[in-house]
Parts: C-alpha cells; sequence; structure tokens
C-alpha cells in the first residue's frame, strides 16, 4: 500500500494538493485526528486492496499534532508500505496575502492578527516539517505547477495518462452537453439520415461510415480535426487539465456525429492517452 501524509502551513495549498491526490486515485481523509492515523492505516491493509492509496490531511486545526502524529507515522513503515509526508509551505506575506483575499480567519489567530496565527503555527509544525520526505514552497507557484510537483512525485503514470477524456457524439436538436469543454458541429457533411437505406441506422453501421467518409469534406475534416486534437492535449495536460470533453454534434447524434467521434476516439487513443466514447442521442427519435 502507499500512504501519503499532507500536511503543512495553513493557506500553503494543502485541500488543493488533496484534489490533485483525489485526481490520481488515492483515497484522501481531511483532518483526521492525528492519535487515529495508526487505527485508519491498520483498516486500510486489512481491507483486502480495497484501499491501495491513501492520502491523509493533518494540520494544525488538531491541537495535540506536535506530540501525537511522530510516534502514529511509525505505525506506516512498520507495515512495510510506501510513506510519503508532503509539507507544503509559504512565506509569511503570501499566507496573509491569501487569507484577506478569501476573507477566511486563520485557525489559530482566533480574535488576534493573522501573523499571530502563523507564528504560532510554524513552532507546532516544526518537527513534523523536519520529518517531511517533500517540501514544497507553495509561495510563487501557480495552481497547475503545483499539481505538476505533487503529480512527479506521487504519480505512478506517465504524466501524459494522467488526462482522461471523453469523446461524446450528441445531436445539436437535444441540446449542447453543458459538460462540453471542446465542441465541433459536423452538420456540414451530407447526411445519411435522407438515404432511405441508411435513415434508420446509426454511425455504428458500416455502409453510414462508408457513406459519411466517402466525401472529400469529411477526409479533409477529418484530417484537420487530428492535427488540432493531438496538438491541444499536451497543452492541456501542461495547464493541469485532468478530464476533457469532445463533443461532436450533428443534427439528431445518430450518423455524422457518431461516424466522426469514433475517428476522433480511436486518434487519442493513438496519441497515448486515455479515452472513453459515448453516444449520447444515438438511440433518441426512434
Amino acid at each position: 500500500m502507499k500512504f501519503v501524509l499532507i500536511t503543512g502551513m495553513s493557506g500553503a495549498g494543502k485541500s488543493i494538493a488533496a484534489n490533485f491526490l483525489e485526481d490520481l486515485g488515492y483515497y484522501c481523509v481531511d483532518n483526521l485526528p492525528s492519535e487515529l492515523l495508526s487505527k485508519f492505516a491498520e483498516i486500510c491493509c486489512q481491507s483486502d486492496g480495497k484501499f491501495e492509496k491513501v492520502a491523509f490531511v493533518v494540520d494544525a486545526r488538531n491541537p495535540d499534532i506536535s506530540e501525537d502524529i511522530l510516534p502514529e507515522l511509525d505505525v506506516f513503515e512498520k507495515y512495510g508500505n510506501q510513506f510519503e509526508l508532503l509539507f507544503l509551505d509559504s512565506d509569511d506575506e503570501t499566507i496573509i496575502k491569501r487569507y484577506k483575499e478569501t476573507r477566511r480567519t486563520h485557525p489559530l489567530a482566533g480574535e488576534g492578527r493573522i501573523i499571530d496565527g502563523i507564528e504560532k503555527e510554524r513552532k507546532i509544525l516544526s518537527n513534523i516539517k523536519d520529518r517531511a520526505t517533500h517540501i514544497i514552497d507553495t509561495s510563487n507557484l501557480l495552481t497547475r505547477e503545483l499539481k505538476e510537483i505533487i503529480t512527479d512525485i506521487l504519480s505512478d503514470e506517465k504524466k501524459e495518462n494522467t488526462l482522461s477524456i471523453n469523446v461524446l457524439s450528441f445531436g445539436f436538436k437535444y441540446g449542447i452537453p453543458s459538460d462540453a469543454d471542446l465542441v465541433f458541429d459536423v452538420r456540414f457533411l451530407p447526411n445519411p439520415y435522407y438515404i432511405d437505406t441508411l435513415k434508420n441506422k446509426t454511425g455504428l453501421d458500416k455502409d453510414v461510415r462508408e457513406y459519411v467518409n466517402s466525401f472529400p469534406q469529411t477526409k479533409e475534416f477529418s484530417k484537420k480535426l487530428d492535427e488540432m486534437i493531438t496538438f491541444l492535449l499536451p497543452h492541456f495536460v501542461e495547464e493541469g487539465k485532468t478530464q476533457l470533453v469532445i463533443a461532436i454534434g450533428c443534427t439528431g447524434g445518430k450518423h455524422r456525429s457518431v461516424t466522426l467521434a469514433n475517428h476522433i476516439y480511436k486518434t487519442v487513443i493513438n496519441a497515448g492517452y486515455k479515452v472513453k466514447i459515448t453516444h449520447r442521442d444515438i438511440s433518441k427519435g426512434r
């Protein structure tokens, strides 16, 4: 099993880091009392593979963290598991700025100044920081840069495989998918609906695909679309995107969109990305 403990200064990005780990397949537990860490670790180890990667967020909201957590950490190594302690830090000025922007109260400041809470927290966490496997200073990091660092440290997969793609065919008459990132309209292509032998078939049928792909505009469009998609995907990865929906639409979502969506699906697979395909409206209107 693999355990990751996320801790560090309030306002340094622990919640963002936890979200990233969830994207990497970790089961995340936020603000678990430090004295329960070892017991929960034992439960995970005895779960018959139900929990393979687990991340805990522990911070100074736990009043006894300094005294309780270090002995608890020994249990992770006791069972021979992989263990990483990720400590997120930031300079005082940046933390103050972030709290003022969000208008939140520092958990240790009480009714005092933010800087008072920061100083108190640094003292509490000093021993834990010394035990950290990785210390990340987020003072000057963009969100995508923090994600890239965490991915490089903890991901078991190649970076390009962290982007999950859904290719979706749809019919404009039923509405554009609300979660679509890229939308391509293929209603300019000849419509098999007006061919009697093809009207009641779909883009999953060979003769419909052959009809749609027989036109020069389809061939040219497919080529240009392939070039665009393969160009965009690595840039989406660099920007820290983890999910992408590519929507291909025609009038009813049965013929042209299905044919082109299947084509893009193969293109994305050949480019080495995780992808699934959905034909949203293929059964509608029958």
